[in-house]
């Protein structure tokens, strides 16, 4: 049987029970996009942004779904906190596909909404309506397809126009269940002119079943607004974690996008973002480091739609032992881009022999009077510079991880918030150190 084929009839069996359990607005599309799921499937290996994602053993569970909405049967906040010294946050969280509206924040600039989508889409459906499901409904990919289907909960975030949110909201999603479990989430989040907002997303996981996280999220920046978007992975090798990210930029718009993955099992980013506002501009930058037989993949679309807009990319992977990972990223340029200034760069370094990395930078350009370029290596640590730290008395080891982190603090420079980037900083460091990363992992993690 293909592993379609159980979502199929299972969506068909209990469409009436996901509708009662969701709202009207997330209820609306929902026949489509599983029309949509039934024609696409899921990737096959064929399939170029899939090509080096295994999409074999995440489908070899049978995951429970909770499509009656049953609550967490504990008080989540009370044993999870996520603390980042230094740092003052708007903290919410998701356990599975449940968000959890107990104890959310009530100090939030005037005008801000935040808070569960399904709940919002409800009581304030006029904010929600013109944008969710305008994004993805584009996206031709069976997980988006198959999260339409399915989900009935997840994260909305309203800033208005001329308001900014001064302290970062991080959103942390952990993965808990008794039973192997799948999660499909749906994030929302709106950015008004000239707002300005920071989210920090991460993911977890806590006990030893197994996992499948597919999480949807669509992002709407507008006039000459300021986005910062941080998505942290530091879960547990019994994920396989599917997320797709779509930003929609308008005119002067300004984005930054930083995906890190630390620790994990399966892992597949697909990030697009459409620059179609004039001189609106994009960093989008990731760091991936992987060993056992960890896989992370980032399948990255960036579509300048609009003349004299910047996009600046960069990705660092770091693989050891029998890792494989996957880089592909594509730049278009529409004929009327005219001036668009796009860089793409991906490197990575190879530490052992069975460690394997495929990567495929690509530019499409129909403009021709632009800045583009794009280039990857592959390679090994600079072994003359690794003799010139020994000679001078740096042990073998610590010559090695000198310049590993060396390797990744450019993608955690980039990070703005600065208690945040001294963090990154210390959880980097011991992954690298040691293998693990706990000394910068939530409370429930260690």
């Amino acid at each position: 049987m293909h592993p379609e084929t159980q979502y199929i009839n299972l969506y068909r069996n209990n469409r009436d029970l996901i509708f009662a359990n969701s709202s009207a607005l997330m209820n609306a599309e929902r026949d489509a996009a599983f029309q949509r799921f039934c024609s696409l499937g899921f990737p096959a290996g064929k399939a170029e942004e899939y090509r080096h994602t295994n999409l074999v053993k995440p489908f070899l569970f049978e995951y429970g779904l909770n499509i009656r909405r049953l609550r967490t049967d504990f008080e989540a906040r009370n044993i999870f906190r996520c603390n980042v010294n230094g740092i003052a946050i708007y903290n919410y969280l998701t356990v599975n596909d449940d968000f959890i509206e107990n104890d959310c924040p009530a100090d939030l600039p005037q005008g801000v909404v935040i808070g569960s989508l399904r709940t919002i889409s409800e009581t304030q459906p006029d904010l929600v309506a013109p944008f969710l499901g305008r994004l993805a409904r584009e996206k031709e990919d069976g997980f988006v397809a198959l999260n339409g289907t399915f989900a009935q909960d997840g994260f909305f975030m309203y800033v208005p126009d001329n308001v900014a949110i001064e302290q970062p909201v991080q959103l942390v999603n952990l993965m808990r269940a008794n039973v192997d479990f799948m999660a499909n989430s749906r994030n929302l989040i709106i950015l008004g002119k000239n707002a300005r907002a920071q989210l920090l997303t991460c993911r977890h996981t806590a006990g030893q079943v197994n996992y499948f996280a597919n999480c949807l999220t669509e992002i709407f920046v507008g006039e000459n607004a300021d986005f910062q978007y941080y998505a942290l992975e530091n879960s547990g090798h019994n994920l396989s974690d599917f997320s797709t990210v779509i930003i929609e930029q308008a005119t002067r718009s300004r984005v930054l996008a930083n995906v890190i993955t630390l620790h994990n099992g399966i892992t597949h980013n697909n990030i697009d973002i459409h620059l179609n506002g004039e001189n609106a501009e994009t960093t989008l930058c990731g760091m991936v480091t992987a060993d056992k037989n960890q896989s992370t993949n980032n399948a990255t679309a960036i579509f300048h739609n609009a003349p004299n807009c910047t996009s600046n990319e960069l990705f660092k992977y770091i693989l050891d032992e029998n890792s494989l990972c996957g880089f592909s990223g594509k730049i278009f340029v529409e004929p009327y881009a005219q001036k668009t200034i796009a860089y793409q760069t991906n490197r990575n370094i190879l530490l052992s022999d069975t460690a394997r990395m495929y990567t495929k930078p690509q530019l499409e350009i129909y403009a021709d009077d632009v800045k583009c370029s794009h280039g990857a290596t592959v390679g090994q640590l600079d072994e003359n510079a690794l003799f010139y730290m020994q000679q001078r008395g740096i042990a073998s080891n610590e010559a090695r991880l000198i310049l590993m982190y060396a390797f990744a603090a450019e993608i955690v420079e980039k990070i703005r918030i600065a208690p945040l980037r001294d963090r990154i900083k210390m959880m980097t460091e011991n992954r690298l150190r040691t293998g693990n990363s706990t000394a910068g992992r939530c409370a429930i993690c260690l």
